[in-house]
């Protein structure tokens, strides 16, 4: 196993390990994704306990997230994702001890992940965020005060349509099927209905 201590092999584990944490905490319980963290995480640990490592690049490392968290709450803010990517390269360079000023990563390997986890990770957080803060496609919530029409009779039950879907309904009056109905209020996924012109 010691052939395989290497700055540039911890390195890789080391991102593709923090990669699949960040994942797994974003997408919770696949079981397989923290698996995977977890055996990559192990590894690089293995790794810096041989190797070392350098407390001010890991500094600058989670310093990064700073302006990472801040470009992915909204748009038009590359500046801060191009930070925090500069401070992701400066730390990875030299994370692992290595000759004086020589960084112990090689500084393309460094760069090119760099670059790749940080537009990977914000391109896929941005999409998850959006995803959670959307409207769900069917709010039953937007369905009140809508017109339908109703396909039976409607009182303690029937049916009506709205545009191109079937729902349960009832009425605290008799409503004839073909009437127009609007929707009140609703009670699970049963909608409370009135006729549209009710009579006064």
């Amino acid at each position: 196993m010691d052939v395989l201590v290497n700055a540039n092999i911890a390195y890789l584990l080391l991102m593709f390990g923090s990669i699949s944490l960040l994942m797994a905490l974003l997408t919770p319980g696949t079981h397989f994704i923290e698996g995977a963290a977890f055996f990559l995480l192990f590894l690089a640990g293995y790794e810096v306990f041989r190797l070392g490592m350098n407390w001010w690049a890991l500094l600058i490392l989670v310093l990064s997230l700073v302006p990472f968290i801040y470009s992915i709450r909204k748009s038009g803010r590359g500046w801060a994702l191009a930070l925090s990517i500069l401070g992701i390269i400066a730390g990875s360079l030299y994370f692992f001890p290595g000759d004086g000023f020589v960084p112990a990563v090689h500084p393309v390997l460094a760069i090119i992940m760099s670059i790749l986890s940080g537009g990977f990770l914000w391109f896929v957080t941005r999409k998850i965020m959006q995803t959670i803060r959307s409207r769900p496609l069917q709010d039953m919530d937007r369905l009140v005060g809508q017109i339908g029409q109703a396909r039976t009779e409607v009182s303690e039950s029937g049916s009506i349509q709205l545009a191109s879907e079937l729902w349960s309904a009832r009425s605290s009056q008799p409503i004839p099927a073909g009437s127009h109905v609007r929707v009140i209020a609703r009670e699970g996924f049963t909608l409370i209905v009135e006729p549209q012109n009710p009579s006064k």
